[in-house]
C-alpha cells in the first residue's frame, strides 16, 4: 500500500485504528513512534546497484493501556511528517517489536489494516544461477489417449 492509499483508508475510518497481525489484533493501545523517510542503496547478488525508498511507521506498545490512536490522529502525524519528511508517495512498511523488529507491509479490508508479512527474493536470478522452478504436474493430468498403457492399447 502506498501513503495515497493509506491516507484514504484512515479517511474511511471513523475508529480507532485497529491493526492486526496474522489474524490477531495488536494491543489497542500502541503508538506510533516514528514516521519517516527509509532509503536503501545496495548491490544485488548479480552486481547490479539498486535503491529502494519506504516510508515507514514504528509501532510501539506501552503501558498505557487506555491510549488509542484515532484515524484524525494518524493523519495529522502523517501530514505533519508530510511537510519535512515524506515528500513522495511510496510503498508504506509498518515496523513492530516481535523477537526482533519486523518490518511489514500492510492492507485494508475495509475496517481493520494488516500487517502483511514481506519476503526476501532473488533479484537477479538469471545472473547467479538459481534454476527456474519447474512447474510439478500429475501424469494423469497430461491428458492424451485413454487407451494408451492400457492392454491393447498399443502403446508397448
Amino acid at each position: 500500500m502506498i501513503l495515497s492509499e493509506f491516507k484514504k483508508a484512515l479517511a474511511l475510518t471513523t475508529h480507532p485504528v485497529i491493526l492486526h497481525l496474522d489474524g490477531n489484533p495488536i494491543p489497542a493501545h500502541y503508538h506510533i513512534t516514528e514516521a519517516g523517510h527509509k532509503t536503501k542503496t545496495f548491490v544485488d547478488c548479480g552486481g547490479t546497484l539498486r535503491k529502494e525508498e519506504r516510508i515507514t511507521f514504528q509501532v510501539w506498545v506501552a503501558q498505557d493501556f487506555d491510549h488509542r490512536l484515532t484515524s484524525e490522529k494518524l493523519l495529522s502525524i502523517i501530514e505533519s511528517y508530510e511537510s519535512n519528511i515524506l515528500k513522495a508517495d511510496l510503498e508504506v512498511e509498518f515496523e513492530y517489536q516481535q523477537s526482533t523488529i519486523g518490518i511489514f507491509g500492510l492492507a485494508f479490508d475495509g475496517r481493520y489494516f494488516h500487517l502483511q508479512p514481506l519476503q526476501t527474493d532473488c533479484l537477479a536470478p538469471n545472473s547467479c544461477g538459481i534454476p527456474e522452478t519447474k512447474t510439478k504436474i500429475a501424469l494423469a493430468d497430461l491428458g492424451g489417449s485413454s487407451s494408451c498403457c492400457t492392454p491393447g492399447g498399443g502403446c508397448c
